[in-house]
């Protein structure tokens, strides 16, 4: 069988490998379709994921395919079912899960390897976080599941409501769901970030006002696009101190600002206490996904609200896989590219 394998940094090999046996509750996929992810891209730089992977390790996490093997005791799958799995699973039992905060789970169970022919999904996974697809849902679709469950965990957090203004920071897959989502929901979006391919694609799905930042700062960007304007809650999809920084003080007072994306480890941001103290603003972050974000995601892509084929603008097979990322290392603008594992 032939996967991806992560062996350090900047260092991705496709390699064969031979198939481990099943144990009791477990499936084997074969994955007809893996998606390329900002996450992965992070991970492949760093060379490793201090919750996530340790090298040399199976390498990738969003994924669809088809069950081809089922373990001991399984009874409620198939060989044959069309299936899309979530990257992770909680216990259900500890007090994180029990508040249901499932995505802070004190044992939280991960899954890589969305990046090879086929790949075993642990007993827990199976049983919490394995859906089944509908017979007119392609995989390229379903593999999307994951990055937008957990969006739909961010703009839940941040408490988006119908005729709210949401500036959204960052023109990656993220970002770009993120507007998409904040519109379906009844919220007008605006949307500010850099690569001319990935706002065009964002125009082209028809979010309110997608501003281009260039080569300046994105304070500077959105007030010279929209002078005056304010809004209800900002969505942070880049993971810098300086564009943290930035949301607090463009969000109206009184107003929520969600730090979605993740900033590199040991860095330090700096607001202004006056301004969130006097302007009353509320800040969080959001982190991963949970079971019930991840049922509503897939339905979402399923129900056809969305514009999915904008979200996955290339496609590579699995031996391209380590010129793909290089390509995303320079500044690819396809916003997704689907990995085909099986030719």
């Amino acid at each position: 069988m032939k996967v991806a394998r992560l062996h350090g940094q900047r260092d991705l090999r496709i390699e064969e490998v031979e198939d481990v046996p099943l144990q009791a509750g477990e499936v084997r996929v074969n994955i007809e379709a893996a998606l390329t992810c900002g996450t992965d891209l992070k991970v492949w730089r760093r060379g490793y994921h201090a919750r996530m992977l340790t090298p040399p390790c199976r390498f990738g996490h969003e994924f669809a395919g088809r069950i081809s093997e089922v373990g001991p005791g399984v009874t409620d799958w198939s060989v044959g079912d069309r299936v899309v799995a979530a990257n992770s699973a909680p216990c259900g039992g500890c007090p994180a899960c029990r508040r249901g905060q499932e995505q802070l789970c004190a044992d939280l169970l991960f899954l890589n390897g969305a990046y090879g022919e086929s790949l075993v999904i642990p007993e827990r996974i199976v049983r919490r976080n394995l859906l089944r697809l509908k017979p007119t849902t392609d995989f390229r679709t379903a593999a999307l599941t994951e990055p937008l469950a957990c969006v739909v965990l961010g703009l839940d957090e941040l408490q988006v409501n119908p005729g709210d203004r949401v500036l959204v920071i960052g023109s990656g897959p993220i970002g770009v769901m993120a507007a998409v989502l904040a519109q379906v929901g009844g919220a007008e979006a605006t949307l500010v970030g850099r690569g001319a391919e990935r706002l065009t694609a964002a125009r082209r799905m028809g979010i309110s006002q997608v501003i281009d930042l260039g080569t300046g700062d994105v304070e500077t960007a959105v007030r010279s696009a929209e002078p005056g304007a304010t809004f209800d809650a900002v969505f942070e999809a880049v993971g810098k101190p300086e564009t943290w920084a930035a949301a607090t003080r463009l969000v109206r007072p009184g107003g929520r600002v969600n730090w979605f994306g993740g900033c590199p480890a040991n860095t330090t941001v700096t607001v202004d206490t006056g301004l969130i103290h006097y302007s009353s603003l509320t800040l969080r972050a959001s982190f991963h996904h949970t079971p019930r974000t991840i049922r509503r995601a897939l339905d979402l892509l399923e129900s056809g609200v969305l514009p999915i084929a904008e979200w996955v603008t290339a496609e590579a097979s699995l031996d391209e896989l380590p010129a793909v990322f290089q390509r995303m290392d320079s500044g690819s603008s396809a916003l997704k590219t689907l990995i085909r594992p099986r030719g």
